[in-house]
Protein backbone atom coordinates (compact mmCIF):
# COMPACT_ATOMS: atom_id res chain seq x y z
CA UNK A 1 0.00 0.00 0.00
CA UNK A 2 1.20 3.49 -0.81
CA UNK A 3 3.28 4.43 2.25
CA UNK A 4 1.79 7.91 3.34
CA UNK A 5 5.30 8.44 5.96
CA UNK A 6 7.59 7.60 3.34
CA UNK A 7 6.19 11.28 1.71
CA UNK A 8 8.45 13.67 3.96
CA UNK A 9 7.86 17.00 2.02
CA UNK A 10 5.59 15.49 -0.40
CA UNK A 11 4.73 17.54 -3.72
CA UNK A 12 1.11 17.07 -3.24
CA UNK A 13 -1.56 16.04 -1.21
CA UNK A 14 -3.42 12.64 -0.59
CA UNK A 15 -7.22 12.07 -1.61
CA UNK A 16 -8.86 9.07 -0.07
CA UNK A 17 -10.53 6.60 -2.46
CA UNK A 18 -11.95 3.23 -2.08
CA UNK A 19 -10.58 2.33 0.94
CA UNK A 20 -6.89 3.98 -0.44
CA UNK A 21 -5.17 6.80 -0.78
CA UNK A 22 -4.24 8.29 -4.03
CA UNK A 23 -1.66 11.20 -4.48
CA UNK A 24 -2.42 14.46 -6.25
CA UNK A 25 0.44 16.43 -7.27
CA UNK A 26 0.40 20.58 -6.89
CA UNK A 27 0.26 22.61 -9.79
CA UNK A 28 3.49 23.45 -11.54
CA UNK A 29 5.82 25.41 -9.55
CA UNK A 30 6.03 28.99 -10.56
CA UNK A 31 10.18 29.25 -9.95
CA UNK A 32 13.18 27.24 -8.51
CA UNK A 33 15.80 27.93 -6.58
CA UNK A 34 19.06 28.22 -9.57
CA UNK A 35 21.85 26.66 -7.38
CA UNK A 36 25.37 26.70 -9.10
CA UNK A 37 25.00 23.33 -10.00
CA UNK A 38 21.45 23.82 -11.56
CA UNK A 39 23.26 26.42 -13.89
CA UNK A 40 25.91 24.67 -14.94
CA UNK A 41 23.81 21.52 -16.21
CA UNK A 42 21.92 24.19 -18.02
CA UNK A 43 24.62 25.64 -19.84
CA UNK A 44 25.98 22.40 -20.77
CA UNK A 45 22.78 21.24 -22.17
CA UNK A 46 21.91 24.42 -23.55
CA UNK A 47 25.60 24.27 -25.26
CA UNK A 48 25.39 20.77 -26.60
CA UNK A 49 21.84 21.58 -28.24
CA UNK A 50 23.32 24.31 -29.94
CA UNK A 51 25.79 22.39 -31.06
CA UNK A 52 23.02 19.76 -32.15
CA UNK A 53 21.33 22.39 -33.81
CA UNK A 54 24.53 23.86 -35.36
CA UNK A 55 25.04 19.53 -37.14
CA UNK A 56 21.68 20.16 -38.59
CA UNK A 57 21.75 22.79 -40.33
CA UNK A 58 25.79 22.54 -41.81
CA UNK A 59 23.61 19.18 -43.24
CA UNK A 60 22.93 18.73 -47.39
CA UNK A 61 20.15 16.61 -46.38
CA UNK A 62 19.47 16.14 -42.93
CA UNK A 63 16.23 14.88 -43.63
CA UNK A 64 17.49 11.57 -44.99
CA UNK A 65 18.61 11.01 -41.18
CA UNK A 66 15.09 11.81 -39.55
CA UNK A 67 13.64 7.92 -39.79
CA UNK A 68 16.24 6.52 -38.49
CA UNK A 69 16.84 8.18 -35.28
CA UNK A 70 13.16 8.32 -35.22
CA UNK A 71 12.82 4.32 -35.23
CA UNK A 72 15.63 4.13 -32.93
CA UNK A 73 13.77 6.40 -30.35
CA UNK A 74 10.99 4.18 -31.22
CA UNK A 75 12.48 0.99 -30.15
CA UNK A 76 14.04 2.57 -26.94
CA UNK A 77 11.30 4.03 -25.78
CA UNK A 78 9.04 1.02 -26.04
CA UNK A 79 11.97 -1.20 -24.32
CA UNK A 80 11.43 0.98 -21.09
CA UNK A 81 8.48 -0.41 -20.77
CA UNK A 82 9.24 -4.04 -21.26
CA UNK A 83 8.99 -4.89 -25.35
CA UNK A 84 11.74 -6.93 -26.56
CA UNK A 85 12.03 -5.24 -30.33
CA UNK A 86 15.65 -4.52 -31.95
CA UNK A 87 16.14 -2.12 -34.43
CA UNK A 88 16.19 -4.97 -36.85
CA UNK A 89 13.50 -6.63 -36.04
CA UNK A 90 11.95 -2.95 -36.26
CA UNK A 91 13.26 -2.74 -40.01
CA UNK A 92 12.54 -6.47 -41.16
CA UNK A 93 8.76 -5.90 -39.26
CA UNK A 94 8.51 -2.65 -41.45
CA UNK A 95 9.45 -4.84 -44.51
CA UNK A 96 6.52 -6.70 -44.26
CA UNK A 97 7.90 -10.03 -43.67
CA UNK A 98 7.30 -12.87 -41.47
CA UNK A 99 9.58 -11.55 -38.29
CA UNK A 100 11.81 -14.06 -37.03
CA UNK A 101 13.26 -12.99 -34.01
CA UNK A 102 16.78 -13.02 -32.48
CA UNK A 103 15.52 -13.23 -29.03
CA UNK A 104 13.56 -15.69 -28.27
CA UNK A 105 12.02 -14.04 -25.16
CA UNK A 106 10.58 -11.66 -27.78
CA UNK A 107 7.01 -11.79 -28.72
CA UNK A 108 5.18 -10.80 -32.16
CA UNK A 109 3.25 -8.19 -30.57
CA UNK A 110 6.16 -6.05 -30.00
CA UNK A 111 7.01 -5.08 -33.13
CA UNK A 112 3.32 -3.60 -33.90
CA UNK A 113 4.13 -1.35 -30.66
CA UNK A 114 7.19 -0.21 -31.37
CA UNK A 115 5.53 0.41 -35.06
CA UNK A 116 2.58 2.41 -33.67
CA UNK A 117 5.20 4.53 -31.36
CA UNK A 118 6.78 5.69 -34.90
CA UNK A 119 2.64 6.58 -36.01
CA UNK A 120 2.14 8.08 -33.18
CA UNK A 121 5.18 10.28 -33.42
CA UNK A 122 5.03 10.96 -37.30
CA UNK A 123 1.86 11.84 -36.29
CA UNK A 124 2.24 14.29 -33.94
CA UNK A 125 4.81 16.41 -35.61
CA UNK A 126 2.25 16.65 -38.63
CA UNK A 127 0.16 17.80 -36.48
CA UNK A 128 2.21 20.60 -34.71
CA UNK A 129 1.49 22.58 -38.23
CA UNK A 130 -1.96 22.13 -37.23
CA UNK A 131 -2.80 22.23 -33.82
CA UNK A 132 -0.48 23.05 -30.63
CA UNK A 133 0.33 20.72 -27.95
CA UNK A 134 -2.96 19.81 -26.41
CA UNK A 135 -5.11 17.54 -24.55
CA UNK A 136 -7.09 17.05 -27.65
CA UNK A 137 -3.43 15.95 -29.24
CA UNK A 138 -2.50 13.95 -26.57
CA UNK A 139 -5.28 11.72 -27.25
CA UNK A 140 -5.17 11.38 -30.64
CA UNK A 141 -1.26 10.33 -29.87
CA UNK A 142 -2.82 7.91 -27.17
CA UNK A 143 -5.18 6.55 -30.04
CA UNK A 144 -2.14 5.35 -32.37
CA UNK A 145 -0.23 4.52 -30.09
CA UNK A 146 -2.52 1.59 -27.99
CA UNK A 147 -4.86 0.18 -30.94
CA UNK A 148 -4.67 -3.11 -31.59
CA UNK A 149 -1.83 -3.86 -29.41
CA UNK A 150 -1.53 -5.41 -25.68
CA UNK A 151 -2.74 -1.78 -24.51
CA UNK A 152 -6.02 -1.90 -26.70
CA UNK A 153 -8.06 -2.86 -23.24
CA UNK A 154 -7.04 0.79 -22.27
CA UNK A 155 -9.54 2.98 -24.02
CA UNK A 156 -7.28 4.04 -26.60
CA UNK A 157 -7.89 7.93 -26.88
CA UNK A 158 -9.45 8.20 -24.12
CA UNK A 159 -8.67 9.43 -20.58
CA UNK A 160 -8.87 6.82 -17.70
CA UNK A 161 -12.50 6.86 -15.30
CA UNK A 162 -10.80 4.44 -13.03
CA UNK A 163 -7.52 4.14 -10.64
CA UNK A 164 -4.28 3.56 -11.59
CA UNK A 165 -1.20 2.83 -9.33
CA UNK A 166 2.31 1.68 -9.64
CA UNK A 167 4.48 -1.50 -8.05
CA UNK A 168 5.08 -4.54 -8.92
CA UNK A 169 4.21 -6.27 -12.41
CA UNK A 170 0.48 -7.61 -11.94
CA UNK A 171 -0.10 -6.40 -7.95
CA UNK A 172 -3.07 -5.15 -6.69
CA UNK A 173 -3.50 -1.51 -5.64
CA UNK A 174 -2.50 -2.73 -1.70
CA UNK A 175 0.76 -3.32 -3.04
CA UNK A 176 1.36 -0.04 -4.93
CA UNK A 177 3.76 2.26 -3.85
CA UNK A 178 2.28 5.10 -6.25
CA UNK A 179 -1.81 5.19 -6.32
CA UNK A 180 -2.34 8.21 -9.02
CA UNK A 181 -4.81 10.94 -9.16
CA UNK A 182 -8.70 9.93 -8.90
CA UNK A 183 -10.64 10.52 -11.46
CA UNK A 184 -12.52 13.38 -9.79
CA UNK A 185 -9.29 15.24 -9.75
CA UNK A 186 -7.99 14.56 -13.19
CA UNK A 187 -9.76 17.32 -15.27
CA UNK A 188 -8.15 20.35 -13.29
CA UNK A 189 -4.90 18.69 -13.30
CA UNK A 190 -5.06 18.06 -17.08
CA UNK A 191 -6.66 21.73 -17.56
CA UNK A 192 -3.75 23.23 -16.09
CA UNK A 193 -1.08 21.01 -17.73
CA UNK A 194 -2.07 22.17 -21.34
CA UNK A 195 -2.24 25.84 -19.92
CA UNK A 196 1.04 25.15 -18.58
CA UNK A 197 2.94 23.66 -21.64
CA UNK A 198 2.15 27.23 -23.24
CA UNK A 199 3.64 28.72 -20.35
CA UNK A 200 7.72 27.99 -21.20
CA UNK A 201 8.86 31.79 -20.19
CA UNK A 202 8.07 31.11 -16.96
CA UNK A 203 11.37 29.09 -16.54
CA UNK A 204 14.64 28.46 -19.34
CA UNK A 205 12.64 25.50 -22.20
CA UNK A 206 15.02 22.69 -20.83
CA UNK A 207 13.93 23.31 -17.34
CA UNK A 208 10.30 23.91 -18.30
CA UNK A 209 10.33 20.63 -20.00
CA UNK A 210 11.95 18.41 -17.27
CA UNK A 211 8.81 20.21 -14.87
CA UNK A 212 6.53 19.38 -17.78
CA UNK A 213 7.07 15.09 -17.71
CA UNK A 214 7.17 15.19 -13.81
CA UNK A 215 3.71 16.63 -13.64
CA UNK A 216 2.64 14.17 -16.89
CA UNK A 217 4.35 10.91 -15.13
CA UNK A 218 2.54 11.81 -12.24
CA UNK A 219 -1.14 12.45 -13.12
CA UNK A 220 -0.71 9.33 -15.06
CA UNK A 221 -4.02 10.10 -17.37
CA UNK A 222 -4.55 6.81 -18.91
CA UNK A 223 -5.03 3.41 -18.36
CA UNK A 224 -1.74 1.98 -19.98
CA UNK A 225 0.83 3.93 -22.21
CA UNK A 226 1.57 6.89 -20.32
CA UNK A 227 5.21 6.85 -20.06
CA UNK A 228 5.75 6.52 -23.42
CA UNK A 229 2.91 9.07 -23.98
CA UNK A 230 5.16 11.67 -21.58
CA UNK A 231 8.27 10.64 -23.91
CA UNK A 232 6.68 11.50 -27.18
CA UNK A 233 5.77 14.84 -25.79
CA UNK A 234 9.50 15.40 -24.80
CA UNK A 235 10.23 14.98 -28.84
CA UNK A 236 7.06 16.96 -29.54
CA UNK A 237 8.03 19.99 -27.28
CA UNK A 238 11.64 20.41 -28.58
CA UNK A 239 9.85 20.87 -32.15
CA UNK A 240 7.16 23.16 -31.32
CA UNK A 241 9.60 25.56 -29.23
CA UNK A 242 11.87 25.56 -32.03
CA UNK A 243 14.85 23.93 -29.72
CA UNK A 244 15.42 21.15 -32.57
CA UNK A 245 15.12 22.40 -36.27
CA UNK A 246 14.87 18.56 -36.88
CA UNK A 247 13.92 16.00 -34.66
CA UNK A 248 17.07 14.38 -34.33
CA UNK A 249 17.44 14.44 -30.47
CA UNK A 250 15.55 11.98 -28.23
CA UNK A 251 16.36 11.19 -24.10
CA UNK A 252 14.89 7.65 -24.33
CA UNK A 253 17.94 6.00 -25.36
CA UNK A 254 19.34 7.78 -21.69
CA UNK A 255 16.54 6.69 -19.53
CA UNK A 256 16.48 3.22 -20.92
CA UNK A 257 20.07 2.87 -19.77
CA UNK A 258 19.40 4.75 -16.03
CA UNK A 259 15.99 3.55 -15.74
CA UNK A 260 16.18 2.50 -11.80
CA UNK A 261 17.53 6.50 -11.34
CA UNK A 262 14.61 7.70 -14.09
CA UNK A 263 11.95 6.03 -11.74
CA UNK A 264 13.75 7.58 -8.51
CA UNK A 265 14.15 10.71 -9.40
CA UNK A 266 10.49 10.98 -10.83
CA UNK A 267 9.45 9.24 -7.59
CA UNK A 268 11.58 12.18 -5.15
CA UNK A 269 9.59 15.05 -6.55
CA UNK A 270 6.47 13.54 -5.35
CA UNK A 271 7.71 12.38 -2.16
CA UNK A 272 10.24 15.10 -0.87
CA UNK A 273 9.78 17.83 -3.43
CA UNK A 274 13.47 17.11 -5.02
CA UNK A 275 12.96 19.23 -8.13
CA UNK A 276 16.68 19.97 -8.42
CA UNK A 277 17.86 16.10 -8.20
CA UNK A 278 15.51 15.18 -11.15
CA UNK A 279 16.26 18.26 -13.16
CA UNK A 280 19.95 17.68 -13.05
CA UNK A 281 19.27 13.93 -14.24
CA UNK A 282 16.50 15.47 -17.30
CA UNK A 283 19.11 18.06 -18.16
CA UNK A 284 22.52 15.51 -18.05
CA UNK A 285 20.16 13.74 -20.49
CA UNK A 286 19.49 16.13 -23.13
CA UNK A 287 23.40 16.67 -23.00
CA UNK A 288 24.29 13.71 -23.36
CA UNK A 289 21.85 12.63 -26.40
CA UNK A 290 22.68 15.87 -28.32
CA UNK A 291 26.73 15.01 -27.77
CA UNK A 292 25.77 11.69 -28.97
CA UNK A 293 23.35 12.56 -31.96
CA UNK A 294 25.70 14.52 -33.05
CA UNK A 295 28.17 11.45 -33.27
CA UNK A 296 25.79 9.25 -34.82
CA UNK A 297 24.75 11.59 -37.21
CA UNK A 298 28.06 12.70 -38.65
CA UNK A 299 28.90 8.80 -38.96
CA UNK A 300 25.93 8.24 -40.92
CA UNK A 301 26.89 10.60 -43.45
CA UNK A 302 30.13 9.07 -43.30
CA UNK A 303 28.67 6.44 -44.40
CA UNK A 304 26.48 7.71 -47.01
CA UNK A 305 29.61 9.79 -48.52
CA UNK A 306 31.79 6.49 -48.43
CA UNK A 307 28.48 4.39 -50.18
CA UNK A 308 28.12 7.03 -52.78
CA UNK A 309 31.79 6.63 -53.53
CA UNK A 310 31.69 3.21 -53.87
CA UNK A 311 28.95 3.67 -55.98
CA UNK A 312 30.51 5.96 -58.56
CA UNK A 313 33.87 4.31 -58.77
CA UNK A 314 32.77 1.69 -60.77
CA UNK A 315 31.59 1.57 -64.75
CA UNK A 316 28.08 1.29 -64.19
CA UNK A 317 28.10 4.03 -62.04
CA UNK A 318 24.36 6.21 -62.18
CA UNK A 319 22.54 8.72 -60.31
CA UNK A 320 19.82 5.64 -59.50
CA UNK A 321 22.49 3.94 -58.00
CA UNK A 322 23.06 6.85 -55.62
CA UNK A 323 18.87 6.96 -55.16
CA UNK A 324 19.52 3.88 -53.95
CA UNK A 325 21.96 4.52 -51.68
CA UNK A 326 19.90 7.20 -50.11
CA UNK A 327 16.82 4.34 -49.89
CA UNK A 328 19.51 1.84 -47.78
CA UNK A 329 19.34 4.90 -44.96
CA UNK A 330 15.67 5.39 -45.24
CA UNK A 331 15.14 1.86 -45.37
CA UNK A 332 17.91 -0.34 -43.95
CA UNK A 333 15.85 -3.62 -44.13
CA UNK A 334 14.60 -4.18 -47.98
CA UNK A 335 13.69 -6.24 -50.81
CA UNK A 336 13.88 -5.77 -54.47
CA UNK A 337 10.46 -4.99 -55.25
CA UNK A 338 10.25 -2.38 -52.49
CA UNK A 339 13.67 -0.53 -54.11
CA UNK A 340 11.65 -0.86 -57.45
CA UNK A 341 8.69 0.86 -55.85
CA UNK A 342 10.92 3.66 -54.06
CA UNK A 343 12.62 4.24 -57.63
CA UNK A 344 9.70 4.31 -59.63
CA UNK A 345 12.28 1.46 -61.58
CA UNK A 346 11.34 -1.78 -62.85
CA UNK A 347 11.82 -5.01 -61.06
CA UNK A 348 14.55 -5.78 -63.30
CA UNK A 349 16.45 -2.73 -63.03
CA UNK A 350 15.93 -2.43 -58.84
CA UNK A 351 17.68 -6.15 -59.13
CA UNK A 352 20.47 -5.17 -60.64
CA UNK A 353 20.80 -2.04 -57.94
CA UNK A 354 20.43 -3.89 -55.36
CA UNK A 355 22.27 -6.63 -56.55
CA UNK A 356 25.36 -4.17 -57.09
CA UNK A 357 24.96 -3.19 -53.51
CA UNK A 358 25.17 -6.15 -52.37
CA UNK A 359 28.83 -6.79 -54.46
CA UNK A 360 29.84 -3.58 -53.25
CA UNK A 361 28.78 -4.81 -49.21
CA UNK A 362 26.33 -2.30 -48.65
CA UNK A 363 23.78 -4.68 -48.69
CA UNK A 364 23.75 -8.26 -47.05
CA UNK A 365 21.03 -10.67 -47.68
CA UNK A 366 19.44 -12.06 -44.84
CA UNK A 367 19.31 -15.98 -44.71
CA UNK A 368 15.33 -16.53 -43.53
CA UNK A 369 12.78 -17.92 -45.44
CA UNK A 370 10.39 -15.21 -46.66
CA UNK A 371 8.20 -15.25 -49.85
CA UNK A 372 10.66 -12.67 -51.04
CA UNK A 373 14.47 -12.52 -50.61
CA UNK A 374 15.49 -9.47 -47.78
CA UNK A 375 18.07 -7.19 -47.64
CA UNK A 376 19.81 -5.77 -44.74
CA UNK A 377 22.40 -2.59 -44.70
CA UNK A 378 24.47 -4.03 -41.72
CA UNK A 379 26.16 -1.01 -40.83
CA UNK A 380 24.04 1.46 -40.77
CA UNK A 381 22.15 -0.91 -38.60
CA UNK A 382 25.08 -1.24 -36.38
CA UNK A 383 25.55 2.46 -36.51
CA UNK A 384 21.77 3.16 -35.04
CA UNK A 385 21.40 0.06 -32.71
CA UNK A 386 25.12 1.12 -30.67
CA UNK A 387 24.03 2.06 -27.35
CA UNK A 388 26.79 4.63 -26.58
CA UNK A 389 27.89 6.16 -29.46
CA UNK A 390 29.94 8.71 -27.70
CA UNK A 391 30.47 9.44 -23.96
Amino acid sequence: MLDRQAFKTPNGTFWPVDGHHAFVPNELPRSLDYTHALVMALSNADRALAELRGLCRAMSNPYLLIPLFMRREAVLSSKIEGTQTTFQDLAVYEAGQRLLYFDRAAVPGDAQEVFNYIGALQHGLKRLNEIPVSLRLIKELHEILLTGVRGDYAHPGEFRDGLVWIGPAGSPVETAYYVAPPRNALKPLLDNFEKSVHERERMPPLIWLAVLHYQFEAIHPFLDGNGRIGRLLISLLLSDWDLMPQPLLYLSAYLEANRITYYERLMAVSSDSAWEDWILFFLKGVESQATDAMARATRLQDLQADYRDRVQSGKRASALGLRAVDSVFDTPALSISMLAKELAVPYHTARFQVSRLVDLEILRRMDRSAKEQLFVAPEVLSVIEAPHFAD
